[in-house]
């Protein structure tokens, strides 16, 4: 079930940054006392091969998404201390060493489970132990939230895990909701900031298409 404009769950969840530091993040709360918007990113695992990749690739774009006003941070489920071993593995070594924003330890799966993101092929109930054993590795998907400044979630998509992200996307989501936000126009296919929008009405549509 699609989280598009619903607030993004409630939830603190553990999180590492490059100075070895463990605290806690909740997005929901960071969106709203920061008046910011958010981009969430989850990958599958780290000390992986594409994983790396696009860390690095949100990294070097970090500057663009500040400038617009939206926090990054990345996700996964494995613990703080294996993000900051890989935090500490340089870039020719598969690393992520030179990543600055925040990453999220959901260990527990308290947040992925409730965002419904987890790679769980089948789950079984032994009526004799009383337990449940899961198929599958239990790990996100490379899923990607996009969070206004009031918490309510404007973009979600889920890739395969051999899928990797296409960055500059975001950027151009994030610039037509803000274009939104400010004008009260609708963004059409290929929309770029510096593009013309178009008016939520008949004349709107019609006017746009003339001048295109």
């Amino acid at each position: 079930m699609s989280l598009v404009g619903k607030q993004f769950p409630n939830l603190e969840v553990n999180a590492m940054n490059e100075m070895g530091e463990t605290f806690k993040i909740n997005v929901l709360e960071e969106a709203k006392k920061n008046n910011k918007k958010v981009l969430l990113f989850w990958y599958p695992k780290d000390f992986t091969y594409v994983c790396p990749t696009e860390l690095h690739a949100f990294q070097e774009a970090l500057a663009d998404f500040e400038a617009k006003n939206t926090m990054v941070i990345g996700a996964s489920c494995d613990t703080a201390e294996v993000h900051f071993a890989w935090l500490n593995t340089p870039k020719d070594n598969g690393g992520i060493e030179g990543v600055t924003y925040p990453i999220l330890a959901d260990s527990n799966r308290n947040l992925s489970s409730r965002l419904g993101i987890l790679d769980i092929e089948n789950e079984h109930y032994d009526e004799e132990t009383g337990a449940y054993t899961v198929e599958g590795d239990n790990v996100t998907y490379r899923a990607t939230y996009l969070i206004d400044e009031e918490g309510k979630i404007f973009h979600e998509g889920v890739n395969d895990m051999p899928l990797g992200r296409n960055v500059s996307e975001f950027l151009r989501m994030i610039d037509a909701y803000t274009h939104v936000q400010k004008n009260g126009e609708v963004c059409p296919a290929n929309w770029e900031e510096g593009k013309d929008a178009m008016q939520a009405n008949s004349k709107g549509v019609a006017s746009y298409l003339s001048s295109n």
